[in-house]
């Protein structure tokens, strides 16, 4: 009972016979476990359960979650005229879309989940990769989940208690975590309803946007246009350069999310041709919305009041929607409860494929052996986050780690520039003019360096440390192979406890075949 076997073909696992249970293995319709040897017949792995509707709803539904309803303030605050504004609006949806156009030749030509990881560990090695995951399995990716989640729950309680009788910010905390606590369970019972719930709450938000939209419009029939008319729009536009840095930010927050479909190549159906068509429908469809949303915005509320709203779409639905009002900050919730969901689910694929390549901890690349989804990866992401919801202060984190987001999103634009010499032979189902990575790359290199030079801060150096410090664990733990005592007991444990088992990716999956 508990004797080890040998590794299976996922390298770096060890599993145990008494883990597995072979009729509930044939009752899931995944492959037989050969006990004599300790090896799977055959290969367990995601399903596929993302099609092309599903895959543009991830798209949209990441995307549209509470940036618009609160980053139109701190882009007019940053660029200090209307017209301005709705230029950065712009000029952010472009730049989201060219990187997924280059995220849409590496996802099609590296069907690998896992996104950025995937494609730096099969360009520059597997240093670069690590630190890519070290950074986003402790840091970026909770750190995003939780915000999300607070978000949520700050607009429920606000929705519900409408008391200064309450502490908002406590039961803000608590809807979150219920929030998270919810979404865990759905991620980890079935892809298929992560998908469903995805879909719905991407449909729901979409109404509110409209809605949001369509009354804006009718209010530019009735001649309220003195805000975004071109003659005046532009007036009083911030002269400093490096402050447009921070509202590309503003509004790269509200873009987020462009690249999450990378990250579940291997759960999408045909990916060859619904990876690429779902960001080439989803992000220019993102786009138009929040330049309409924003427009609309401005045909009610005048620039001196959004810098003073905390969150301008409800001030929207008050001065335009009477007693309908209620129907924007329930739009909210349903938006960032759905923009979490995508997010939670993505985020979960990263110490998924990053431990199926023996870089985190082994446990977190087994799945369920009768659901076949990443239990311990969803969870361990979970656990971060609902830490960092209860501590509650640290939007300054992700703040100073923004120039690490950009800094691996250029490396991996880069590593696309890179593999267009090194991998010349291999099958492109899509490939981008090489000006799109040129300009996306220069454009990232912008946003790295711009607010450390306008707002140089001591945090920036904290950030790069930390990330740096990955180096010395790579060596000791991944280089060196160093194991902490128990790790072998506590990963059989888990096991059991968990009722996983390991994965694996066929090599031939990867498409490495020439033209």
């Amino acid at each position: 009972f508990g004797q080890s076997f040998p590794k299976t073909r996922s390298k770096g696992y060890i599993f145990s016979k008494d883990i597995v249970d072979v009729g509930e293995m044939a009752k899931s319709k995944a492959h037989s476990i050969d006990y004599d040897s300790g090896r799977m017949d055959g290969e367990i792995k995601l399903k596929r359960e993302v099609g092309l509707f599903g895959g543009i709803c991830f798209v949209v539904g990441a995307m549209i979650g509470s940036g618009i309803f609160v980053s139109p303030v701190g882009i007019l605050r940053e660029t200090e005229s209307v017209g301005m504004s709705l230029v950065i609006w712009l000029l952010c949806g472009f730049l989201a879309l060219g990187g997924s156009l280059c995220y849409a030749e590496l996802g099609t030509m590296i069907p690998k989940s896992g996104g950025e990881y995937a494609y730096l560990l099969e360009c520059m090695g597997a240093l670069p990769a690590f630190l890519f995951s070290w950074t986003f399995i402790l840091v970026i990716r909770p750190s995003t989940v939780a915000i999300v989640c607070l978000i949520m729950g700050t607009y429920t309680a606000e929705y519900i208690t409408n008391s200064d009788c309450y502490d908002n910010d406590l039961v803000a905390r608590i809807f979150a975590m219920m929030a998270l606590l919810i979404l865990t369970f759905i991620n980890c019972y079935s892809v298929k309803a992560a998908n469903q719930i995805q879909i719905w709450f991407t449909i729901a938000k979409l109404l509110v946007c409209a809605i949001i939209i369509v009354i804006g419009f009718i209010n530019i029939g009735k001649g309220n246009t003195e805000f975004i008319a071109p003659k005046t729009s532009f007036m009083n536009s911030s002269p400093n350069g490096l402050s447009y840095a921070l509202a590309f930010y503003q509004g790269l927050w509200a873009y987020e999310g462009w690249g999450f479909l990378n990250s579940l190549t291997e759960e999408i159906k045909n990916p060859r041709r619904n990876l690429p068509i779902s960001l080439l429908v989803g992000i220019p469809f993102v786009a138009l919305v929040y330049i309409s949303m924003n427009i609309s915005y401005f045909t009610v509320v005048t620039p001196d009041e959004m810098l003073a709203a905390k969150a301008v779409a409800v001030t929207f639905a008050h001065r335009t929607m009477g007693s309908f009002a209620w129907i924007v900050p329930l739009g909210v919730c349903m938006s960032t409860f759905g923009a979490a969901n995508a997010t939670l689910f993505t985020a979960g694929r990263l110490p998924f494929v990053a431990a199926r390549e023996g870089h985190v901890a082994q446990i977190l690349g087994m799945v369920h052996a009768k659901r076949l989804t990443p239990q311990p990866a969803v969870m361990s992401v979970t656990a971060i986050a609902m830490a960092l919801i209860c501590i509650g202060d640290f939007d300054g984190l992700l703040n100073y780690f923004t120039f690490a987001v950009w800094l691996f999103y250029s490396l991996t634009v880069l590593a696309l520039m890179i593999m267009r010499y090194t991998h010349a032979s291999w099958e492109r189902p899509i490939k981008v003019p090489l000006v799109v990575p040129i300009l996306f790359f220069c454009a990232s290199l912008y946003l790295i360096f711009a607010p450390i030079i306008n707002s140089p801060a001591l945090e920036f150096l904290y950030a790069f440390i930390f990330i740096i410090s990955g180096i010395a664990v790579y060596f000791l733990f991944v280089w060196y192979k160093l194991q902490l005592r128990g790790m072998n007991s506590l990963t059989r444990f888990l096991q059991k406890l968990f009722f996983v088992i390991p994965t694996s990716y066929k090599e031939k999956d990867e498409v490495k075949t020439p033209l």
